[in-house]
Order: structure tokens, then sequence, then C-alpha cells
């Protein structure tokens, strides 16, 4: 996996119902490297901490390889990286195979696949569309938050290199299953495995609580 392309939002004033709001979705690829707190992303601009920032959602990350598929559905978009919010582009990324928990060095910094995205109406105020936001949850094209277990600058051309695997924890495409998809029969035990895995949030496990 590579850095394709690292992307900063500056605040943006948009209407939603009649009413104006700040989104820091609107982000735009940068010529230079970003730096990765444990928060958030150095110069760019989180509005809502509520939901987005904070450590288990310091940094998104988002696959180079799912735009062709979004562009064939919105061929009328002016495209850029970083249209669905992420701050890191990523060629080769594929959330069947990236497990929540493992590690990776990536530039200077080592950051933890942590959640998986859970889109808002912001991404269809980007989309001007908002059944972009159910489109997004049914095509298991979700992108990741990652954990930011050591600050540092990435560029892009970094790649990512395993630092340690979480060999018994889910996919990121199992956490969507479970987030989004979720049948009891079909999907018991994996939701028993996600609730003993130490790797997933308190937040998520709660939520699973409450299906099982």
């Amino acid at each position: 996996m590579k850095v394709i392309s690292t992307n900063i939002g500056e605040p943006k004033t948009v209407l939603w119902k009649g009413k104006e709001i700040k989104t820091g979705i609107y982000k735009y690829p940068i010529d230079s490297p970003i730096y990765l707190g444990k928060e958030d992303v150095q110069n760019d601009h989180v509005i809502d901490r509520r939901y987005h920032g904070g450590v288990d959602k310091a940094c998104y990350l988002y696959a180079a390889d799912h735009y062709a598929y979004w562009k064939i559905k919105y061929p009328d978009l002016e495209w850029n990286y970083g249209m669905f919010g992420e701050n890191i582009t990523v060629e080769g990324f594929d959330e069947k195979n990236i497990k929540i928990g493992s590690l990776y060095r990536l530039g200077n910094a080592i950051i933890q696949i942590s959640r998986t995205r859970q889109p808002c109406f912001k991404l269809g105020i980007r989309f001007g569309d908002q059944t972009m936001v159910k489109n997004f949850i049914d095509s298991f094209k979700s992108g990741v938050y990652v954990r930011v277990v050591e600050s540092g600058k990435v560029s892009v051309g970094d790649t990512f290199v395993l630092e340690n695997e979480n060999h018994d924890g889910i996919t990121v495409t199992e956490l969507n299953i479970l987030r989004f998809h979720y049948n009891e029969k079909e999907h018991g035990d994996l939701i028993k495995k996600a609730l003993f895995d130490l790797s997933i949030t308190e937040e998520d496990k709660k939520y699973f609580r409450k299906k099982v």
C-alpha cells in the first residue's frame, strides 16, 4: 500500500435544510507532507469533534482504487483526491484484507487501524446527492480511521510497513457488516469475536451489545 495523495480541508459554510453549517469535508491535495497528531491532522480543520477527530479517529484513509467506481456513478462532479474527506488517499488498500488493530509504520508515524466510516449527511452534501450516504454504506468501500500511536509526518510515496498484524482480529469489511448489515443468524459468531477483541473501540462494542 502506498500514499497517493495527502489532503487538507479548509472550513466551508454550506446550506443544509435552510441553515448555514460549517464542514471540513472539502479536502484537497497539498504538495507538502502532513503531520499526524494523536487526535487529528495538523493544520486540518475538524469542525464537529463529537463525530470527527479524537484518539480513535485521528486520521481518515481512503482507497484510490475505489475512485473509478464512484466516478462512474457521479460522472459530472469535479474530481480530486480528498473527495471523501480523507486526509490520506492510499493505493492498494482493500477493506477485506485490513484487520482492525493492526499496526503500520507510515512515514515517520505509527498508526493502528481503528474504526470504519459511518457517513453522515455532509458526505451527501459533498456529492450533491443525499442517496450517496446509503450508496456508500452498501458499497462496503468505507475507508478506515486510524489511531496515531506515534506522531509523525506522512508524504506522498510513503508505503505502509506492517509492524504487527492483529491475526485474530476482524477485517474492516467485517466491521462494516456488524455496523450496518448485521444478521443474527449469519453474524452471531462474528459479533462475539468482535466483543472480545481488545482493539475494537468501546463505542463500537456498546453498539454491538445492543444487537446481541
